[in-house]
C-alpha cells in the first residue's frame, strides 16, 4: 500500500523544500509538487507541517540485564516509546559478559530485538580480548553489518576495557574499516572514589556524581582519543558530558583527527542538583553514568553542539522503575545506572534548540539524523528525505504543545527526566518502512515490524605502510 504526505516543507539537513512525498513498498518513491494519490493511497495532510527523516537514536539499552537487574524497557515498548516521539531507528548495543563468547552475546541480543516495532542496528561491546574475540570482530563486520564497537573504560570488576583491551581492538577494528566507541570514564578512579565517599558517610545518590567529577571524563577522553591517534583509527565518543571532555574533542579535531562526539538531550538540560533532591526515589531515578553536570559544562556541550563539535544527539535510554532503583537506598554503588528519554529527545531538543535560535531546522535534522546514518555508514538509506531512502518520517507540528510527564508518556518506566517541562514542536504523524505507525497520539506500533539494518564497514583508512608512518615507527637502516 502507498502513502504520500500531503502540502507539507520537507526538511533535510541540507535543505528545505516545499514538496509531497510519495511513498510506496516501504522507500520514499517520489519528491514533487501536486503528487496525486494513487488509487488506495493513504494521505496525510502535513499543510503548516514540516516533513523530515525520522531520529536516529544511535545509543540505547533495550532489555539490558545489569547491575543485578533487567532495564525495565524491553525492544517492543521502547521502539514503540520512540514512534511516538518522532525516532524510527535505534543503534542499542550487544554488551558480552567479561568471558562470554561475543558471537553468543550478538545473538542473544538479536532474538530479543525480534520483537522491535521500528528499524534497529547493533554496537558491539569488547569487555575482553583473547584470538577468538579478534576473529568475532571480523565476523561481525563481514556476515552481519556491525560497523562499530563499543569500550566501557568505567565499570572496573565487570565490563571495563583496559588499555590493552582497547588497543588491541582498536587495531582490529581499524583492519575492518570499523569505528571504535568509547564511554569515557576513569574506571580505577571512578572505583576508589566511590570506596572512599561511601566511607565517608556518604551513601544517598547525591554521592554519585562526587565519585564521577568531570576530570574522571576528560582523563579517559583524552586517553583514548591519544590511543585511537597513534593508532589511525577514528573514534566516537559516546554520552559526552563535560567540558574537559569536549576540550579533548576539539584538539583532536583540530589537529585533523577523526574524532566524533555524542551529547545527550538529557546532559543538555539537566542539572547535578537533581542528586540532591529532597525525595531520595526521585534523586536515585537521576542516576545514570556520566551524571548530569553543572551549568559550566552544559553551556560547553550546547556551544559544542552549536558549532559542530559535537555531531549527533542520544538517550542513552535504559531504564530502571523506583523498586529496582531501590537496590541502592542505603549504598549508591548499587543503584541501577540508567534514566529514559527516548520519546522526548526530539521535541526537547526542538523546544531548547530551534525555537531559541539555538539551531536552524536543518541543524536539528542533522543532529537528529543525518550526521548518525553518515557517521555509521547507513546514508542515504536512513537520514535522508528522497527517492530511494526508506520510507522512515516525522511529520512534525511546529504549534503542537505538550507538557511531559510520566503519567501520559508511553516508555516503560515510572519516572521521566523532563518530568513538568513544557514543550512546543511534536510529531504529529510518524512513518516506519512506509506505514503509518503514530498519528496524533495514537500508536499504530506492530511487534516485530523491525528490521535489523545491515551497516557496512568502511574502506580502511591506511594501508599497512601508511599506518607505520602515522604511528612514527622507525624503518630499518639500509646498510651501505
Amino acid at each position: 500500500m502507498s502513502l504520500l504526505i500531503k502540502g507539507g516543507t520537507v526538511v533535510n539537513a541540507d535543505r528545505s523544500f516545499i514538496s509531497d512525498v510519495l511513498c510506496d513498498n516501504g522507500k520514499i518513491h517520489r519528491t514533487a509538487e501536486g503528487i496525486d494519490a494513487p488509487s488506495g493511497c493513504e494521505v496525510i495532510d502535513a499543510a503548516g507541517q514540516y516533513v523530515m527523516p525520522g531520529g536516529i537514536d544511535p545509543h540505547t539499552h533495550m532489555q539490558l540485564p545489569f547491575m543485578g537487574t533487567v532495564a525495565s524497557e524491553d525492544f517492543y515498548t521502547g521502539t514503540a516509546a520512540g514512534l511516538a516521539g518522532g525516532t524510527t531507528m535505534i543503534i542499542d548495543f550487544v554488551i558480552p559478559n567479561p568471558q562470554q563468547n561475543i558471537m553468543e552475546a550478538y545473538r542473544q541480543w538479536r532474538e530479543w530485538a525480534e520483537k522491535a516495532v521500528s528499524d534497529y542496528s547493533f554496537h558491539v561491546a569488547i569487555t575482553w580480548w583473547d584470538e577468538s574475540v579478534h576473529k568475532d570482530m571480523g565476523t561481525l563486520a563481514t556476515r552481519h553489518g556491525v560497523n562499530s564497537f563499543k569500550h566501557f573504560m568505567a565499570y572496573k570488576g565487570a565490563i571495563m576495557a583496559d588499555d590493552e583491551v582497547m588497543v588491541n581492538s582498536f587495531s582490529r577494528a581499524l583492519e575492518l574499516g570499523a569505528m571504535p566507541t568509547v564511554h569515557a570514564e576513569n574506571g580505577e578512579l571512578v572505583f576508589q572514589l566511590q570506596k572512599k565517599i561511601y566511607e565517608m558517610g556518604i551513601t544517598g545518590p547525591e554521592g554519585h556524581p562526587l565519585s564521577r567529577p568531570p576530570e574522571v571524563e576528560g582523563e579517559a577522553a583524552n586517553r583514548a582519543i591519544r590511543i585511537a591517534e597513534v593508532l589511525g583509527v577514528p573514534l566516537y565518543l559516546v554520552h559526552v558530558s563535560t567540558r574537559q571532555a569536549l576540550e579533548s574533542i576539539v584538539r583532536a579535531r583540530n589537529e585533523g583527527q577523526r574524532v566524533f562526539g555524542e551529547v545527550l538531550a538529557g546532559h543538555l538540560l539537566i542539572d547535578e542538583s537533581v542528586y540532591r533532591d529532597p525525595d531520595p526515589e526521585s534523586a536515585a531515578a537521576h542516576v545514570m553514568s556520566p551524571p548530569f553536570r553543572s551549568k559550566e559544562h552544559r553551556d560547553a556541550l550546547w556551544a559544542g553542539l552549536i558549532c559542530g563539535n559535537l555531531q549527533t544527539t542520544a538517550t542513552d535510554h535504559c531504564c530502571f522503575c523506583a523498586d529496582q532503583k531501590a537496590a541502592g537506598k542505603d549504598d549508591f554503588r548499587k543503584t541501577p545506572n540508567g534514566t529514559a528519554g527516548i520519546e522526548n529527545r526530539m521535541e526537547v531538543l526542538w523546544h531548547h534548540a530551534v525555537n531559541t535560535g539555538r539551531l536552524t531546522m536543518n541543524e536539528f535534522v542533522k543532529v537528529t539524523s543525518t550526521n548518525a546514518a553518515q557517521i555509521f555508514n547507513i546514508y542515504p538509506r536512513k537520514g535522508s528525505i528522497a527517492p530511494g531512502a526508506d520510507a522512515d518520517i516525522v511529520v512534525w507540528d511546529p504549534q503542537a504543545s505538550k507538557t511531559i510527564s510520566a503519567k501520559t508518556h508511553k516508555q516503560n518506566v515510572d519516572y521521566n527526566i523532563f518530568e513538568g517541562m513544557k514543550v512546543k514542536g511534536c510529531a504529529s504523524h510518524t512513518i516506519s518502512a512506509g506505514k503509518l505507525v503514530y498519528a496524533n497520539g495514537e500508536l499504530r506500533a506492530e511487534r516485530g515490524a523491525g528490521r535489523y539494518v545491515d551497516r557496512p564497514a568502511f574502506p580502511p583508512l591506511y594501508d599497512a605502510v601508511q599506518r607505520r608512518a602515522r604511528m612514527k615507527v622507525p624503518q630499518a637502516v639500509k646498510r651501505r
